[in-house]
């Protein structure tokens, strides 16, 4: 088996970050998500803030709620910096999430979408998460369950190469099904009162739409030198990729995966 050092280069990757502030709506999901448990001056935490689109949106909740941000990566940082630049309520630090560098008690709110799946410490991250919160915060879990893994009609040589792919990158910690763990991981440090949401996240029954067929062309040409150290083979990476595309292309296929939230208190 191939072995993959990190993929943070993936994720710092400023096409990503601009494909992923375009697959989500920052006020709805705000609103959807967060809206109801923060406070009047209110302190929300960002963990694994990325580019900081949803932090913006916080922050504009109302006159007093505040918003911070942390990620791992200088480049994310910088770009959820411009992303934010003039706006006095939000700020953006340079950290791990499995070791903040928050003071205990810190936030009423502290979230992390789409961080879990592929950070290797999960559970020292939810504790962390946890740590900062103040007693009767609020802290909110959301991440995908079956990334890439679940279409029919089967394919068996389209299946083995993401399943290569995806054993390789479980060296960095990356876990496909991280969503149904997340209820586990809330009950591990010790939140109370757990509300679980699941949805359906990707969904593409028949010929995939031509916007999102650009998505996923995207995807797969910043993910491709990830999938040449996988399979071996440049050739191998691109002869996959083609093959994937065609699957999404025919009109008999159905891709999907589940998104979980999961929503706990601390307390008191």
């Amino acid at each position: 088996m191939k072995t993959l050092a990190s993929i943070d280069y993936f994720m710092d990757d400023p096409r990503e970050a601009a494909r992923l502030a375009r697959k989500v709506d920052p006020e709805a999901w705000v609103e959807k998500y967060l809206s109801r448990h923060i406070p009047s001056r209110g302190e929300v935490l960002s963990v694994g803030c990325g580019p900081g689109t949803i932090l913006r949106a916080i922050s504009a909740l109302h006159p007093t709620v505040r918003g911070t941000g942390v990620d791992i990566s200088p480049t994310r940082v910088q770009q959820a910096r411009e992303r934010n630049a003039g706006n006095p309520k939000v700020r953006i630090v340079c950290g791990d999430a499995s070791a903040l560098q928050f003071p205990w008690r810190s936030f009423d709110v502290v979230y992390t979408r789409m961080l879990l799946q592929y950070v290797a410490q999960k559970e020292g991250v939810v504790s962390e998460m946890v740590r900062v919160l103040k007693p009767g915060g609020i802290a909110v879990l959301q991440d995908l369950d079956g990334q890439l893994m679940w279409h029919y009609p089967e394919d068996p040589i389209m299946q083995r190469s993401i399943d290569q792919v995806t054993q390789a990158l479980a060296q960095t910690g990356f876990d496909p099904f991280i969503g149904r763990k997340l209820f586990w991981l809330a009950q591990r440090a010790g939140l109370e009162n757990l509300d679980v949401q699941v949805e359906c996240y990707h969904l593409i029954a028949g010929a995939i739409d031509p916007s999102i067929l650009e998505q996923w062309e995207l995807k797969l040409e910043i993910a491709k030198p990830t999938m040449v150290q996988a399979l071996g083979s440049e050739t191998e990476a691109s002869e996959q990729i083609r093959r994937f595309m065609e699957y999404l292309r025919r009109p008999d296929t159905l891709t999907y995966s589940n998104v979980f939230t999961i929503t706990g208190k601390k307390p008191l």
